[in-house]
């Protein structure tokens, strides 16, 4: 039953186009050039647990050293006292409105704004240190800064990253480097190991945005991967690491107190990232695959499909894009990066931590895109 689900779901009339079979790009001895491999697509998994594991190595032994030679404190905030009541609700649901605020202060014959100061406290401890918050961002751009120069590297001297209808002409018989290979790989597993460790890390507001976007990432990454499509994802890989280096270097001066680098880095990540996500990706690269790929190739089903995840991170980039443009105007207004709209917390907000150095507030985690 199992066999027949996954050939009606790999049903060549869908995935391939027209008069190509799952045969004619299976990778062998006989091929004239080397197809992509679809049991390769486990490899991300066990690698994405070597990235975990090299992140928190990272993090304990450069990351967290670093922080705290920078003046980085690991604090805790004030424990909220032990009740046992306050706490069942609190783990029923960490938002609370005004009703139940009353409801508890008469069973328990406290007032409401010893309630609220309570529900304060006890949400503080589930934060995480400005250390922690710190550390997650050096991690993800060291990765984004070594993927992207790796995809520069290895681009360079492709004929699609120059003409991208050379990622259409020929197709499905191009044939997948090692270094396309390692890209490939690599970029998977730590979109996979940010999905597995978003669940534990900085909680922030978009989260089930950022959950969409691992998910279509990974998808789009696979999808591709089977259908021998790596070119044109390759060039979306190389857009999307671009600009997160300067968006996680932002919020780790931010973290570090060092005012003016972190607002010359958040001005020139701003610009980058209306370059590149809503430039080069919607009018280069999804012009492309909408308009130049069904001039130059049959058009198949699965072509919608990955069309349509595109469309998916292009709504993704529009949504942010608005959130850091408000996030932009507030700080031109305050003349300093103040705060993220997209912080680690619903509720409470970051902005009000108090730094070393008496800065009135530090910025509250933002997550890439």
């Amino acid at each position: 039953m199992l066999r027949a689900l996954l050939d009606k779901f790999w049903d060549e009339d869908v995935w391939l186009p027209p008069n190509t079979t799952w045969e004619d790009i299976t990778p062998g001895p006989d091929q004239d050039v080397i197809y992509n491999d679809y049991r390769h697509l486990l490899y991300p998994l066990p690698m994405a647990l070597v990235l975990i594991f090299l992140r928190r190595t990272l993090e304990k032994c450069w990351f967290a050293p670093l922080g705290k030679s920078l003046g980085i404190k690991n604090t805790r905030p004030k424990k909220a006292p032990a009740n046992p009541l306050l706490e069942s609700a609190y783990q029923a649901s960490p938002k609370i409105k005004h009703k139940q605020i009353c409801g508890l202060a008469k069973q328990l014959d406290m007032t409401e704004r010893q309630v609220e100061r309570w529900w304060r406290l006890r949400r503080s401890q589930d934060k995480p240190s400005t250390l922690v918050k710190f550390c997650e961002n050096m991690w993800r751009a060291t990765f984004y800064l070594f993927n992207f120069s790796y995809g520069c590297f290895i681009l360079w001297d492709k004929e699609w990253l120059w003409d991208i209808d050379q990622a259409y002409i020929g197709y499905p018989h191009q044939g997948c480097t090692d270094d396309i290979w390692w890209h490939y790989m690599i970029s998977a597993a730590f979109y996979w190991a940010l999905t597995f460790t978003q669940f534990w890390d900085v909680r922030r507001k978009d989260f089930w945005q950022m959950f969409v976007h691992h998910i279509a990432t990974i998808m789009l990454l696979s999808f591709s991967w089977v259908c021998n499509l790596h070119r044109v994802g390759t060039l979306v890989l190389v857009i999307h690491d671009c600009s997160d280096i300067l968006l996680d270097m932002a919020k780790a001066t931010k973290y570090a107190n060092y005012q003016r680098l972190c607002d010359a880095t958040f001005a020139v990540f701003i610009v980058l990232w209306i370059i590149t996500r809503l430039g080069i990706f919607p009018f280069y690269i999804f012009w492309s695959t909408t308009i130049r790929a069904p001039m130059l190739l049959p058009m198949f089903p699965a072509y919608y499909i990955f069309n349509s995840l595109l469309c998916v991170l292009l709504g993704l980039h529009i949504i942010w894009t608005w959130l850091i443009l408000q996030l932009a105007y507030k700080t031109i207004r305050a003349g300093r990066m103040e705060g993220d709209i997209r912080s680690s917390s619903s509720e409470i907000s970051d902005s009000s931590h108090q730094s070393n150095h008496s800065t009135p507030n530090r910025v509250n985690n933002k997550k890439e895109a």
